[in-house]
C-alpha cells in the first residue's frame, strides 16, 4: 500500500470514522508516524473515543506520536504491531492514557521494563481492563504489575503466553494492591503446582469471577488445591484444559462444591 500525504489521510480518518459510536477504525491501514502526527492535528479527533490501530507494523518511535494526542479516548488498541519497551514507556507517560479504560497490547515485544514503566506511571487511574497477552514481560514485569498501586480500578488483566509462570502467579496472588480484578487470564505461561496453589489460596483474589488458566503445566497437586479453594467464593467461570491433571482430580475438580458453584467449568 502506498503512503499517503495530508489530505488523503484526513480523508482516510474520516471515511473510518464511525461518529455514532465515537469509533476511529484505522486497524490495518498502514498507519505510520506522519499519519500519526495528522491525527493529532485532526479537527474531529476530540470527538474520538475509541481508536484502533492494529496491524500497522508500528514500532516505538511511531508510538511518541500518540503523546501528543488530546482527547476523551476511552480504548486504545494497538495489537499485533512492533511496539517494544519504549513504546510503553511513551504510554505510560502520554496524556491521552489519563482517560483510558481499556488498553490492548496483544502481541508485540513488551518486556519487563516496559511493564516496570506501567507500573510507575500515574496516568493509568481509570484503567479497567489491560491486554498483555503475548509480550515477553516474564515474571519480572508481572511482579512489577502486581506490586504497583497505580491501577485502583483494574477489573481484568490479560496476561496469557506472557512467560508468567509460577513466579508471577505467585506475585499476582501476593498482590496487596490488584485487589479487586475479576477477570484474570494465565493461558500457556508455563504455570504449575506452585503457582496453582498461590492463585488458590490467595487472599487478595477473591473478587475473582472469571480465571482461565488453560494450557499450563498444572499437575494433581494444583488441581486438588484448585477444587478445595476458599478464594474462589465469587467465582463464575473457570478454564483449565490443557494441564497435566490425572482423571481422578479431574473426577475430584467436576464433583467439588467449585464445580457446583461455576456457571461455566471447561476441562478436558
Amino acid at each position: 500500500m502506498e503512503k499517503l500525504n495530508r489530505p488523503e489521510a484526513e480523508t482516510l480518518f474520516q471515511k473510518s470514522f464511525v461518529e455514532e459510536q465515537s469509533l476511529l477504525d484505522l486497524e490495518n491501514k498502514n498507519i505510520g508516524l506522519a499519519e500519526l502526527k495528522w491525527l493529532a492535528e485532526w479537527e474531529s479527533f476530540p470527538k474520538v473515543e475509541k481508536l484502533y490501530l492494529s496491524n500497522n507494523q508500528l514500532g516505538d518511535l511511531e508510538i511518541e506520536a500518540l503523546e501528543k494526542l488530546k482527547g476523551n479516548m476511552r480504548s486504545l488498541y494497538l495489537n499485533h504491531n512492533m511496539l517494544g519497551d519504549g513504546a510503553a514507556r511513551s504510554l505510560a507517560r502520554s496524556e491521552i492514557a489519563k482517560s483510558l479504560t481499556c488498553l490492548m497490547l496483544e502481541a508485540n515485544n513488551i518486556g519487563p521494563e516496559g511493564a516496570r514503566a506501567f507500573a510507575e506511571s500515574k496516568h493509568f487511574g481509570n484503567l479497567e481492563e489491560l491486554f498483555l497477552d503475548s509480550n515477553p514481560i516474564g515474571a519480572e514485569g508481572i511482579r512489577a504489575l502486581a506490586q504497583s498501586d497505580k491501577f485502583p480500578k483494574l477489573e481484568a488483566l490479560h496476561l496469557d503466553s506472557t512467560q508468567c509462570g509460577d513466579g508471577g502467579a505467585l506475585a499476582l496472588a501476593q498482590s496487596n494492591t490488584l485487589t479487586g480484578i475479576r477477570r484474570l487470564y494465565l493461558c500457556s505461561n508455563g504455570i504449575g503446582d506452585e503457582g496453582a496453589k498461590a492463585i488458590s489460596n490467595s487472599e487478595n483474589l477473591k473478587t475473582l469471577r472469571v480465571l482461565s488458566i488453560w494450557r499450563n503445566e498444572i499437575r494433581d497437586a494444583g488441581g486438588e488445591a484448585l477444587a478445595a479453594s476458599e478464594t474462589f467464593g465469587n467465582l463464575e467461570r473457570l478454564y483449565m484444559s490443557l494441564n497435566l491433571m490425572e482423571r481422578p482430580v479431574r473426577k475430584i475438580i467436576r464433583g467439588s462444591d467449585l464445580a457446583k458453584r461455576l456457571k461455566t467449568l471447561v476441562m478436558d
